[in-house]
């Protein structure tokens, strides 16, 4: 039972791992979050449940590639020890295309689900008469943005600067 109980932490290890240094990682959750955020929280979009369990298919998709082309990369780096290498590099290019396929994929699925301009446009008229909502929209998108491009690593060795100043 213990190790059972092991596999989960392992496996929340693998999951923070890749967040903290994947920078694609963390751009994919963010959209996720996003959507599921507009989804769950404006009933502007029409979506069945068929359509949202396949939206959500389409997301774990795109996260699982990520997670195995991590993998791989790190593997393939172990294995090389740092030396070019022709089948390396075809490798971690082909795990990254499928990260890619799966990842234009599951914009494709976003497209033909959630391609309503009247909902856009519900939102929009929503905004525009609570510009409280569209302000902290705008700040949540930028604090993501920051999320995306600095790796939650640079935040930490920051915060470790100041406490042992």
């Amino acid at each position: 039972m213990r190790d059972f109980l092991k596999s989960f932490v392992y496996a929340f290890k693998g999951v923070v791992f890749a967040v903290a240094n994947e920078r694609n990682m963390r751009v994919h959750l963010c959209c996720l979050a996003y959507m599921a955020f507009f989804l769950l929280r404006y009933d502007f979009f029409e979506v069945s449940r068929t359509q949202a369990a396949i939206l959500a298919l389409a997301a774990a998709l795109v996260i699982v590639s990520e997670y195995i082309n991590t993998a791989v990369e790190r593997a393939v780096d172990t294995a090389s020890k740092g030396e070019k290498s022709e089948s390396a590099r075809i490798a971690k290019d082909t795990a990254a295309g499928a990260v890619l396929v799966a990842t234009v994929f599951a914009v494709a699925v976003g497209f033909v689900i959630l391609y309503q301009p009247a909902a856009f446009s519900a939102l929009f008229d929503y905004w525009m008469a609570n510009p409280v909502s569209f302000v902290l929209f705008v700040v949540s998108f930028i604090v993501a943005v920051l999320f995306m491009f600095i790796s939650p690593k640079t935040y930490l060795k920051k915060i470790q600067e100041k406490m042992n100043r």
